[in-house]
């Protein structure tokens, strides 16, 4: 074990005591088991620490299409006859050049090629095994199988019976080494399918995606994880390859395994499995800073196909801030029936049917949000006084000792809940070591109890500021 550069953790916290133990590999792969032998079950993570904000205009949604395809198989899984494939991929792609090249209103000469595209590729699917490996992970015995992607990181995630882990550990280190990207053509269309339906044919989508691109000015959290429909469209397949190639490697990795499971057995069978593999290139740093809002942004959308609502979206900073926890305490005074703002929108004014507040706190650059599901259409001029009536409220003055203590339960409950629950606590592991640090899993409810009614009383005169906001709207009108 002494290559892993092996550390053993300690809680930093008698208020969450979550104990585990991290190592990386000689080749950057970090590694982090939580053993907990209550259930024969072990919750298994894999985050490629690849999302969005490593990408540039021109090739947005790759890191997306790439989740897709790694679910493909590899040189030996997906297909019965490993040689044939990759002939036959290499004279799909080589009909695919000629058809980008040409006139796509010629049809006459265009019209051939495809009907030989549709050929190859029928003659390819005979020999495949579609869907082999989630299939292999489900006979396994898995469950929550999975695999999403975000601004940060691809995340691949199973939880297998205990004795099964090893069976993980192979697939993933073959995807992370062997990735074949076959039927790359259908599955590009699949993702644009998929855009269209979550973004270009839902209101909310479309009103989520534009109302983001005004928030960030110039951060690359601006960039939609699916991509924008121009550059999906565009992608290819060497593309693929190469952002797959240079950064899907154990140095941009994760790899959590929590629950029934032995740890130096886990340390020992993750180095065996993928300490051979190659580090791969580090991605260049984000640099590009947020700048300050010249002033108060707005973006409204009119849709009667849509349901009315009104957002303000704030600027707070990236983790790791001591700010953040007191963001945190602010947005449990703010949310819930007994918060400030459900007890002004809905039940004293009657100008919502919902009204709650998020502290979303991030790498880079963190955001603070107010949300209100307007009740029809009633006047904008009083549903926007109202909210920021309460937001005045909580600068001006020190919330009360009971807001204080309900939201430190809150964050007490809320983190308890996270660490019952084996898978959550898994990703919740891996989410916060690719922030910053696993620990602050630990240190996060301690840091909220020590937070004073007066440091939320300066970071909601800090942030909540009408110059910095970006207002968002969706009111009935317009397209249907």
């Amino acid at each position: 074990i002494a290559p892993l550069l092996l550390f053993l953790y300690a809680s930093l916290s008698s208020a969450q005591d979550i104990h585990v133990t991290y190592a990386q590999l000689d080749n950057g792969l970090k590694v982090i088991i939580y053993p907990r032998h209550r259930n024969p079950i072990v919750s298994c993570r894999l985050f490629y620490v690849t999302g969005s904000v490593h990408e540039a205009p021109g090739h947005t949604g790759i890191a997306h299409l790439l989740e897709h395809l790694l679910f493909k198989g590899t040189k030996t899984v997906g297909t019965q006859d490993p040689g044939k494939d990759l002939a036959l991929e290499a004279r799909i792609d080589k009909l695919m050049d000629t058809l980008d090249a040409m006139d796509k209103g010629d049809s006459a000469k265009t019209a051939p090629l495809r009907r030989r595209y549709d050929s190859l590729l029928a003659e390819q699917r005979k020999s495949l095994i579609p869907y082999e490996l989630w299939e292999t992970y489900e006979k396994a015995g898995g469950t929550g199988l999975n695999a999403f992607t975000g601004d940060l990181m691809t995340a691949y995630i199973v939880t297998l019976p205990k004795n099964k882990v090893e069976l993980f550990l192979w697939l993933e280190a073959d995807r992370m080494r062997n990735a074949v990207f076959r039927e790359f053509y259908p599955e590009h269309d699949v993702v644009m399918e998929e855009r269209r339906m979550r973004v270009e044919d839902s209101p909310a989508g479309r009103y989520w995606e534009s109302l983001m691109g005004v928030f960030y000015e110039a951060h690359p959290y601006r960039f939609p994880t699916i991509g924008y429909p121009s550059d999906i469209r565009f992608l290819t397949r060497r593309q693929a390859e190469e952002h797959y190639r240079r950064f899907y490697k154990p140095n941009n990795a994760i790899l959590v395994l929590a629950g029934d499971v032995d740890t130096a057995w886990a340390l020992r069978e993750a180095k065996r499995y993928f300490g051979s593999i190659p580090r791969g290139e580090e991605f260049p740093p984000v640099v590009t800073e947020e700048p300050v809002p010249a002033g108060e942004k707005r973006l409204t959308v009119r849709r009667n196909d849509a349901k009315p609502r009104f957002d303000i979206l704030f600027h707070t900073p990236g983790f790791p801030s001591d700010d953040l926890c007191a963001l945190d305490v602010a947005e449990a005074a703010l949310s819930g029936k007994s918060g400030r703002l459900y007890r002004k929108l809905v039940q004293e004014t009657k100008l919502a049917i919902s009204a709650s507040a998020g502290n979303d706190a991030d790498k880079y650059v963190s955001t603070f949000q107010i949300s209100v599901e307007l009740d029809g259409a009633p006047p904008v001029d009083k549903v926007e006084s109202a909210v920021w009536e309460v937001l005045d409220g909580m600068a001006r003055a020190p919330i009360s000792d009971r807001e204080l203590q309900r939201a430190r339960n809150q964050v007490a409950a809320r983190s308890a809940r996270a660490a019952e629950d084996l898978a959550e606590l898994a990703t919740e592991l891996a989410s916060w070591e690719m922030r910053g640090g696993w620990d602050y899993i630990n240190r996060f409810p301690e840091q909220v109890r020590k937070t004073s009614a007066a440091e939320v009383q300066k970071v909601c005169a800090k942030y909540f500021r009408r110059e910095a906001a970006t207002v968002g709207l969706i009111l009935p009108g317009g397209k249907k």
